[in-house]
């Protein structure tokens, strides 16, 4: 028999679980059918989140993809038209380019500066709409907390001159002025970490879609919000994407709960990011680092340093138990070898991302194995 082991799982806060009084509300949610309209709870999620960001309305969806995807259409409803986006937003990285492909629509980057900003000079130049060689730039879409970026908070200095400037005399097409969409799926991590409403971090923007089943635990779902017309548009473009759900409101419970019992929390979220950050910091390794003054909320980017290590490499090691580690006492209170699941791609970081479950024993465990597992490579390749 294979030993056990602790598994401290800091992929995603995508793995996060639903919390028990969410399946309890769950399984005695009143229900009825969505597409009709007729669903209470899926209606009381969406009119509780749109006054909670002080919009007109809110669309439940299944997913904080398709809520960007049902922004973009109906802000770009016009064909020949394009969105602006940062070059490392998960629009554009993760979304599998539904904008063109799905929507007809032409995303346009911007790089993105290391706090998940972007140059809004750039923004201005890059802006279209005089010649008739060129699209029409018809939205810019914001990622706050910014997810490639290390979970950077947006700030609100930057969110209000990009409003500011969009809203100017002559931006924009004839009447139409350019819409304004955040990608908030951990908005409410940006509100924790600013100490403000997310009213206020949204207020100038047409739309947001925020993630219900990262940070805050549900099992499934997004809520786009905005004001009524454009609300009314997205619910009849989610039914063609196949969005339309019936007794749904079994889902949308657990999206009330998340609202109320786990949002509240999260900052002890970002206390324990930073608590790993410290630990990693402390150890002064010329091999596995962490910028600890840009931890701002619930996710950790571990950057390798060492040109002969990759980020693959370190979370693999970071996800296998070697027999001295149980020799050593590398050990749960049980005797199970320590586990720490870290997610990597083709990056030179390893990101860690924790969530509700990750409660303060669990970050002991995970502090442990990367101490041990950072002090290995420290020993394979000393400081010079």
């Amino acid at each position: 028999m294979a030993p056990t082991v602790a598994v401290v799982d800091l992929r995603s806060d995508t793995v996060s679980q639903p919390t028990a009084q969410m399946r309890a509300r769950m399984a005695s949610a009143e229900v009825g059918d969505d597409v009709y309209g007729e669903d209470p709870t899926v209606n009381e999620l969406e009119a509780r989140t749109a006054a909670i960001f002080g919009k007109e309305a809110g669309l439940f969806v299944p997913s904080g993809t398709m809520g960007n995807l049902l922004a973009i259409m109906v802000h770009c409803h016009r064909r020949g038209t394009e969105a602006l986006v940062g070059d490392l937003s998960h629009i554009f990285l993760y979304e599998q380019g539904g904008a063109s492909h799905l929507a007809g629509v032409q995303l346009a980057t911007l790089k993105n500066e290391q706090d998940g900003t972007f140059s809004l000079q750039e923004l201005r130049r890059r802006i279209r709409h005089d010649d008739y060689h060129e699209p029409i730039t018809s939205l810019v879409v914001v990622e706050n907390t910014h997810n490639i970026c290390g979970g950077k908070v947006v700030p609100l200095t930057f969110l209000d001159e990009l409003a500011a400037l969009v809203r100017q005399p002559g931006v924009g097409t004839g009447s139409a002025r350019i819409a304004l969409h955040m990608d908030g799926a951990r908005v409410f991590n940006a509100a924790a970490s600013l100490g403000v409403g997310v009213e206020r971090i949204c207020r100038d923007f047409d739309s947001v879609s925020i993630c219900l089943s990262k940070s805050l635990s549900a099992p499934v779902g997004s809520v786009l919000v905005g004001g009524k017309d454009f609300i009314a548009e997205a619910r009849r473009l989610r039914k063609a994407l196949g969005g339309g759900m019936r007794q749904v409101g079994i889902l949308a419970a657990a999206g009330l709960v998340a609202l109320e019992e786990v949002v509240p929390l999260l900052g002890k979220d970002h206390e324990r990011t930073k608590k790993i950050a410290k630990a990693i910091h402390a150890l002064q390794s010329p091999n596995v680092t962490v910028d600890l003054e840009t931890v701002q909320s619930n996710i950790l980017l571990v950057e390798i340093t060492q040109p002969n290590l990759t980020a693959s490499e370190f979370s693999t090691r970071l996800g296998t138990v070697e027999p001295e580690e149980l020799e050593t006492g590398l050990t749960d209170a049980y005797g199970s070898g320590i586990v720490v699941k870290a997610s990597a791609r083709d990056w030179a970081f390893a990101r860690l991302v924790l969530y509700h479950q990750v409660d303060d024993q669990q970050v002991e465990l995970a502090i442990r194995k990367l101490e041990y597992v950072i002090g290995q490579y420290d020993k394979r390749w000393p400081r010079a």
